[in-house]
């Protein structure tokens, strides 16, 4: 694909071939074909009734017990997220796929109270969600986020959101009750503060100015948030973090943490033939910076160095990240989680489906 060719409102710009199939449909012989194939087709929206939504977090880098994602795909597009792996396990492409194929798990709040209710529950903090965002642009419709938070709030159990979208203020009546309690984190991530980069890097995300504004808006309402400026992208972002940190602790966030970008799997190639297209000015320092943040490799799957990396450049964004952190927000921490609220109800009327 040339440059001006790019795929408007999408991250990734073509499909990578899945490993897991053995089969693939492929254009051979474009002057063959009537019409051409379509690389940028509309977004779709496919049904699942899992038995089990809650799965739990075992990686020692997170630090948190459950994970829970009542979509897999995301339409944000962000083009460097680490979700789009699991999405080959599907059947699909970690590339545009991801973003076009959409799976809801309609029945993920029962299952949920369903599991909460197990004699053999251990409370945790569930995250949600750890892996796409449970407030892309289908949730406005869906609701199963909002619904989730409801059963959350009648079992009195803690939960941690990560999101980019500011549908999250939606729910601002469930995250105070939940906040009655102690039970509840938010973490709202902030890739960059430039406009153009981020209608590149994640192009149906919310803009870091109402990002900024969610920021704000929770933490006047007393709502424990920590910023994640996530992830570092060296050679694209990297300069920022003061001004984020800066901006993050006007708002009135509690906290900030960071990672550096890894790019495991399909995404490696994805983002590879994204930032030629993107910036191709920069594409070889960007990937060669990357790498040297991961023993040379671009992908990092090393429980304690994979989140934040190694070497000398990397050394240098953690150095830059707690200067500003420190100057910033120096005395900020996210008040502790309550798990004595957590009542199961044994069958008793939940009264939410």
């Amino acid at each position: 694909m040339k440059a001006d060719e790019f795929l408007k409102g999408r991250g990734a710009q073509y499909n990578p071939q899945n490993p897991y199939l053995k089969q693939e449909y492929v254009a051979e012989h474009v002057e063959g074909l009537d019409e051409p194939m379509l690389s940028n087709s509309k977004t779709e929206f496919l049904k699942e009734h899992p038995k089990k939504v809650v799965n739990k977090v075992d990686s020692p880098d997170v630090g948190l017990g459950y994970s829970l994602n009542p979509y897999q795909g995301c339409e944000h597009g962000c083009v460097y997220c680490y979700a789009r792996n699991t999405h080959q396990y599907w059947g699909y492409g970690a590339g545009l796929d991801f973003e076009r194929k959409i799976i809801i798990k309609e029945n993920a709040p029962e299952t949920l109270a369903k599991q909460l209710e197990s004699p053999n529950w251990q409370v945790m903090p569930i995250m949600l969600a750890g892996n796409t965002d449970c407030y892309q642009p289908i949730e406005a419709k869906k609701q199963l986020t909002r619904r989730i938070l409801e059963v959350l709030l009648q079992y009195r159990h803690p939960v941690s959101i990560i999101t980019k979208n500011a549908l999250i203020l939606r729910d601002l009546d469930l995250l105070q009750e939940l906040n009655k309690y102690n039970l509840v984190h938010v973490n709202i991530s902030i890739t960059t503060l430039d406009e153009k980069l981020r209608q590149k890097l994640e192009p149906r995300t919310a803009s870091a100015t109402k990002r900024l504004e969610v920021v704000r808006q929770l933490s006047s309402a007393g709502i424990p948030v920590n910023v994640m400026a996530a992830p570092i992208i060296p050679g694209l972002n990297d300069s920022e973090i003061p001004a984020l940190i800066q901006a993050a602790a006007a708002a009135g966030a509690s906290n900030a943490a960071y990672t550096l970008v890894r790019l495991n799997g399909s995404i490696g190639p994805i983002f590879e033939d994204w930032i030629q297209l993107a910036f191709p000015d920069r594409a070889q320092k960007v990937l060669s910076q990357i790498a040297d943040c991961h023993g040379g490799q671009l992908n990092d799957s090393r429980f304690g160095k994979r989140m934040h990396g190694e070497g000398k450049f990397a050394e240098l964004v953690s150095k830059l990240f707690r200067m500003s952190k420190q100057k910033y927000m120096a005395g900020r921490s996210m008040k502790p989680y309550d798990y004595s609220h957590f009542c199961q109800r044994k069958g008793k009327q939940l009264g939410l489906f």
